[in-house]
């Protein structure tokens, strides 16, 4: 006659409680390992634009695009090879944690947008001169990298003379180039005022077209020394947008900024 006995249902309980309790301490961990994932291949993305934009620039005196204001997009990759433009045969337009673009194929907007979605998708049926998949992206062009040939101000009222000529030169590892945001072109102010709601899409606030949490506090970015490393939301603040940008601006800490001022969302992250 055997001796052996199932288990009593207080020790499956108690076996349940404890997988229960050890899932909880796991869960969050494996959240953020995964994120870190994210995190690298998007910086990973970065990197390959910097090479990409590198090349393109050394063969256009140094510049991102110079073209007339008001040409398709202001966009400089528009006039690059048919590989790098398009959404569809060039992964590096997206970061793992912003893949679904607002647009579908159809041209419909899709129900909810938030900091997870991509800008798109334009195709040549409604911005003739953009390539002919379509773009759409995770990442955003610093507008004052554009040189218009005609116009005197960028699209925030910035002198035209403010912006970046070339990619190199002095300081310029905090001149941002490329970032992830919500739209493909940047145009921020020092006065920009940090979006209230962490999850709202970008409105007419032009920094909050990049200061968004995909990253627990992080965006990651491409500089015009092409670098690329990861940027504290109110980091970006202390970025040089612009020749004139301030950088000890109203919402830095050298600009006299508290903690306790930023949005509610934002105030666990480093100040800078």
């Amino acid at each position: 006659m055997s001796n052996k006995r199932g288990f009593t249902l207080i020790e499956l309980l108690v076996v349940i409680a404890i997988i229960a309790v050890l899932m909880a301490i796991l869960m969050p961990a494996l959240r953020r390992v995964k994120e870190q994932g994210k995190m690298i291949t998007c910086l990973g993305n970065l990197r390959q634009w910097n090479l990409i934009a590198s090349m393109y620039t050394e063969e256009n005196d140094g510049k991102f695009w110079d073209s007339d204001a008001g040409s398709p997009a202001y966009w400089f990759i528009v006039h690059m090879e048919e590989r790098y433009q398009s959404r569809i045969k060039n992964k590096l337009w997206f970061c793992p944690s912003g893949t679904k673009p607002v647009f579908t194929e159809n041209g419909t907007l899709i129900p909810t947008f938030n900091i997870f979605n991509a800008w798109g998708i334009f195709t040549r049926r409604d911005h003739s001169g953009i390539c002919r998949d379509g773009i759409a992206g995770s990442y955003g062009i610093n507008g004052y990298c554009l040189i218009p040939r005609t116009a005197t101000t960028y699209e925030s009222s910035v002198s035209v003379e403010n912006g970046w000529k070339t990619a190199g030169g002095r300081g310029a590892n905090n001149v941002p180039w490329f970032v992830e945001a919500l739209r493909f072109d940047l145009w921020p102010l020092p006065t920009d005022v940090p979006v209230a709601n962490e999850f709202a899409a970008w409105s007419s606030n032009l920094m909050g077209r990049c200061a968004i949490n995909r990253h627990q506090g992080f965006v990651n970015a491409g500089f015009m020394d092409w670098s690329a490393r990861k940027v504290g939301l109110k980091e970006l603040w202390t970025l040089k947008w612009h020749k004139q940008f301030d950088t000890s601006g109203p919402y830095t800490k050298a600009g006299g900024m508290q903690a306790d001022n930023w949005p509610e969302w934002m105030r666990r992250f480093k100040d800078y």
